[in-house]
């Protein structure tokens, strides 16, 4: 019987975006962007220093640059530029990326891309997808739609992230989660309409963890709560590898919101038995004790700090 799931291609648990993928030549494709602007490098071209203890000031002053980084994204040459200029560079980017290969059904294509980066930070199952399509009037196959996902993840333009399973047929059964190389691009080309500012959040992360590691998923609890990403960090010779466990909230202000993000993750730590997770925000930091460790709930630009001392 055939899955929906593009990771049953490659027929191995951590398929597709936990590992490399390979296209019809073998050749791997290229994990993340690695052309992209670092938040370090953007604070270290505006002259604002991120190094060592930070006082009050420079706090202010670096999540006030992060405001400016959210709305030109990584793509190099954006610093500096105001904003009108600065959306056409990740225009530019996605236009030549889908242009550059020779597919058929072009419009299908794009219409498929569109979808996806409208629906970043979303589930989808390819069966959907080639229905969606058809529903415009194309007349593909769902082997086509695969293949296209395939080149997107080729070209560094759209990922597709599994669920953390050592079980293929776990892993055959659930969604994949769609995200952009860059959470600005999505802001420039999407609609507008689906992409909120968690979405675009989950995105960001997702691309600043890829620069660490190649292996991120997501994580369902036996309750059916989901953890947005988990990134598992390279490890000294020895040693096993870090799991770090990431929720996505921009703010925890609604309590309901709040307990349900602490939920999730605390469940996820005991079934995963890591010690600490991290809930990501936009301003929010304090330290959250839960039973089995502690939550860290840090500011977006802190993250993204970490994470790149990390590369």
């Amino acid at each position: 019987m055939k899955s929906n799931r593009i990771a049953c291609r490659f027929n191995k648990p951590f398929a597709f975006s936990g590992t490399p993928s390979m296209n019809d030549s073998g050749c791997q494709s290229e994990l993340g962007a690695p052309g992209h602007v670092l938040f370090t490098e953007f604070l270290d071209g505006k002259g604002i220093e991120s190094a060592g203890p930070l006082s009050t000031k420079q706090r202010l002053t670096i999540q006030k640059a992060f405001e400016d980084y959210w709305q030109v994204g990584g793509f190099p040459g954006a610093n500096g530029l105001d904003q009108l200029q600065s959306i056409k560079i990740p225009q530019t980017n996605w236009n030549t990326n889908i242009g550059r290969h020779n597919i058929s059904h072009p419009r299908a294509v794009i219409d498929l891309a569109h979808w996806l980066v409208d629906n970043t930070g979303s589930f989808y199952v390819v069966s959907h997808l080639t229905g969606y399509l058809k529903s415009l009037g194309h007349r593909v196959r769902k082997s086509s739609v695969v293949d296209w996902l395939v080149a997107f993840e080729d070209a560094g333009l759209l990922f597709s992230v599994n669920i953390f399973s050592n079980s293929s047929i776990r892993i055959s059964v659930n969604p994949c989660n769609a995200y952009s190389t860059d959470h600005a691009m999505v802001s420039s080309v999407s609609s507008g309409i689906l992409s909120s500012r968690n979405s675009l959040l989950k995105n960001l992360l997702f691309t600043k963890l890829r620069r660490v590691t190649p292996e991120i998923f997501y994580f369902k609890t036996k309750t059916d709560r989901e953890v947005d990403l988990v990134a598992l960090l390279p490890s000294v010779p020895g040693q096993k590898r870090t799991i770090l466990l990431v929720q996505v909230c921009a703010s925890l202000a609604d309590h309901r919101v709040r307990q349900s993000e602490i939920r999730s993750l605390s469940e996820a730590m005991v079934e995963l038995a890591v010690a600490e997770g991290t809930i990501v925000t936009w301003r929010t930091d304090e330290t959250i004790p839960v039973g089995f460790g502690t939550i860290q709930v840090v500011p977006v630009w802190r993250f993204l700090l970490e994470m790149d001392s990390r590369t």
